[in-house]
């Protein structure tokens, strides 16, 4: 089993700070295995007939428990907040580390009623960190869910991929109460697989469809609050320049980004006309697992122009950011020099797959993808 050091330390640093711990992620990003390796006193699935069934009077059940309590599943009982907020509040002996897998609905429903009382650690799944710099371009291609990424053979691999595919669509979704037929999920996402990394354009995706905007939102929506795709906001001021308003979507797993593009292995992926897309979707989820788990929003930059930066942060009252290019020796561009003035930018790391890090310029750096194995990849010298 691959130790989540990461995951792992922050969990316990938000156990300190509050009474309740929210784990959100994809399903079968690792969840369920992290809330293991705690020392809990009492575990409840949800998915399980007679967890579920204890919990029918769930008052009755948690009052009188003590030490840490797990719940999985969290969202198939959304009516459990409330409570847990009485009995944190008048049980000081009690903790609780509650798992889910819808994003915003679980977090608005346990934030209106535990606030002040919950702190959220979002899983990913495995990142260099986790697996180590030498399984770069396995992770990229397999993807970072441990089932896929620790398969026995690239076909084991490509298989649990299809089935979590068709897992998610005709079960997950129904589970979420959300009443779309499966093909048509499956479809669309398959679709949106072809936008992955470019600018969305809601009425083009409605006519390519052949539905409404307001339903292409709605099903991007859902995928969103599943985890499945990142739609990255734009940045923008008024620098009398004509900027790019609109967000930018990402398929947030490689390997499912793979199988909807139906690449199976390394070869295919270095032949397929999506391989800098791939790479600029593998790379970006990698900077934001460093950068958001500091609570930095990410966002693009982007004019009409041409000029652009695909990650864009703010740190310690500093403009930052990132640019992804698949090619052997990263170069400083016209557009890069643009940002930098533009954005007053304290520092630009272009993230490339070679080896070796080195300056384009005094506030740009070539980065190599293998930097993000280490605890801070963005050092300013």
């Amino acid at each position: 089993m691959i130790k989540r050091t990461d995951d792992l330390q922050n969990i316990k640093m938000l156990q300190d700070i509050f009474p309740v711990v929210g784990i959100l992620g994809a399903r079968q990003s690792g969840k369920t295995t992290i809330a293991r390796q705690f020392d809990y006193d009492h575990y409840f699935d949800l998915e399980n007939p007679r967890d579920l069934a204890k919990l029918a009077e769930p008052q009755t059940t948690l009052e009188y428990l003590q030490g840490l309590i797990v719940i999985d599943e969290i969202q198939r009982k959304p009516n459990l907040f409330p409570l847990l907020r009485f009995l944190v509040d008048s049980n000081e002996r009690q903790k609780y580390l509650i798992l889910g897998s819808a994003s915003r609905d679980l977090m608005q429903q346990s934030s209106e009623s535990l606030a002040g009382r919950i702190g959220y650690h979002r899983l990913g799944g495995f990142s260099l960190r986790d697996v180590g710099h030498l399984q770069y371009r396995n992770l990229w291609v397999r993807g970072g869910f441990p089932s896929s990424f620790l398969a026995t053979s690239e076909r084991a691999s490509v298989i649990w991929r299809d089935n979590y595919i068709r897992t998610f669509v005709e079960r997950d979704i129904p589970q979420l109460g959300i009443q779309i037929p499966a093909l048509t999920i499956n479809r669309f996402w398959t679709m949106l697989s072809h936008y992955h990394g470019q600018i969305i354009n809601y009425a083009e995706l409605g006519r390519s469809f052949g539905i409404s905007d307001m339903t292409i939102r709605k099903y991007i929506d859902i995928l969103e609050n599943t985890f499945m795709v990142r739609v990255l906001p734009p940045r923008y001021a008024n620098l009398g320049k004509r900027l790019v308003k609109r967000p930018k979507i990402y398929i947030r797993d490689s390997g499912i980004f793979h199988r909807l593009q139906s690449i199976e292995n390394e070869e295919q992926l270095l032949a397929n006309p999506k391989l800098g897309a791939s790479w600029e979707g593998f790379s970006l989820e990698l900077a934001c697992r460093h950068i958001q788990q500091n609570g930095h929003p990410v966002y693009f930059w982007a004019t009409h122009t041409g000029a652009e930066v695909d990650l864009f942060w703010q740190q310690g009252g500093k403009n930052l950011a990132i640019e992804f290019k698949y090619m052997d020796a990263p170069r400083l561009t016209k557009s890069m020099q643009i940002a930098l003035d533009d954005l007053e930018l304290e520092h630009l790391w272009i993230v490339y797959p070679g080896p070796d890090e080195y300056p384009l310029h005094a506030r740009v750096t070539a980065l190599p993808v293998t930097a993000f194995a280490l605890a801070n990849p963005f050092l300013i010298n």
